[in-house]
Formats: structure tokens, C-alpha cells, sequence
């Protein structure tokens, strides 16, 4: 099994444990397309808390990559997002949450 493999089963698992209608070849995807920052521990996961990095997400990952609108509708999704993997989880996984939130915007096209 690849690292990559490990990393996509490491998430799946954790998608299944928080009752996450997740599915794994979108979240598998999703995990290819975040590259090298997957096996980085600290750009792995994600810091709730804090505001810049939350800042990065909606405009590089929500607004860039799904082509979303910023219409102040993002900020509150997002926070739903983390919402549902847990504010007080220590590993909210960058892949995960990603994956979350192009389900959410039913945005899979961008992954296929």
C-alpha cells in the first residue's frame, strides 16, 4: 500500500467515525489534489481558530478552485463544515473538510 493509499484509508476512517456521508473516491480526489501537503502534519490539518487560515480556505480552495461566490454565505458554511468534524477535534483533516464542503456546494464536477 502507498503513502498516499494510507493517507486516503487514514481519512475515510475518520470520514466513517464522525458519521460523514463521505465518498471515498471523493475524498481519495481530494487528498491527490492537496499533493504533498497531505504528508506535512501541520498543513494536513486545519486550525479552526484561526481566522487567516480559515481566510486561505474560502479564497483559494471555495472561491479559486470550486468557483464559488463570495456572497457571505461562505463564512457560514465553512462553519458548518467544521462544525460537523468537530470544533473540539484535534484532527480536522484538510482533506476531509474539503471534501465536506464540495459535497455541500455539490460541487464534485471539479474532482471528476
Amino acid at each position: 500500500m502507498s503513502k498516499l493509499d494510507e493517507k486516503i484509508a487514514a481519512y475515510v476512517a475518520e470520514a466513517k467515525k464522525l458519521n460523514l456521508d463521505l465518498d471515498e473516491s471523493l475524498i481519495a480526489a481530494v487528498t491527490k489534489g492537496l499533493g504533498p501537503s497531505i504528508y506535512n502534519a501541520d498543513a494536513e490539518t486545519i486550525a479552526a481558530s484561526d481566522k487567516s487560515e480559515l481566510e486561505r480556505i474560502k479564497t483559494n480552495f471555495m472561491i479559486k478552485k470550486l468557483g464559488l461566490k463570495d456572497d457571505g454565505k461562505l463564512d457560514a458554511a465553512l462553519e458548518e463544515v467544521i462544525e460537523a468534524v468537530g470544533k473540539s477535534n484535534r484532527n480536522k483533516y484538510r482533506a476531509i473538510v474539503y471534501a465536506w464542503l464540495v459535497k455541500k456546494f455539490k460541487k464534485e464536477s471539479v474532482y471528476k
